[in-house]
């Protein structure tokens, strides 16, 4: 494994550990005796969900966009359609934000 995935894949299990942490303490506080209840694992989804999609789509967004620069930068006229990539990683995000409203509209 490249050490900026090993990196990368350090900041994704960080940012899941707090999650998981922020939500127990704030169920904790909700529920008695610290029991989680359906709206905490519902919020956690969703924050799971959130979390999940903008990192791919960040990823994915990396790739791409270095790819289409440098075909931009040789043949300027496949702008057009390098950006349709991009572009479609981009939704990644919005789809991984659909969800997860959805999911946080059930609380």
């Amino acid at each position: 494994m490249k050490p900026k995935d090993r990196a990368m894949f350090r900041v994704f299990a960080l940012c899941l550990l707090l999650l998981l942490v922020g939500t127990g303490v704030a169920s904790a506080q909700e529920g008695a005796a610290g029991a989680i209840t359906d709206k905490a694992w519902i919020a956690i989804a969703a924050g799971i969900t959130m979390a999940g999609a903008t990192i791919g789509a960040g990823w994915a967004i990396s790739a791409t966009g270095v790819a289409a620069a440098g075909a931009t930068a040789e043949k300027p006229e496949v702008f057009g359609r390098v950006l349709i990539f991009v572009a479609l990683a981009e939704a990644i995000a919005i789809y991984g934000l659909l969800i997860a409203f959805m999911l946080w509209t059930k609380i």
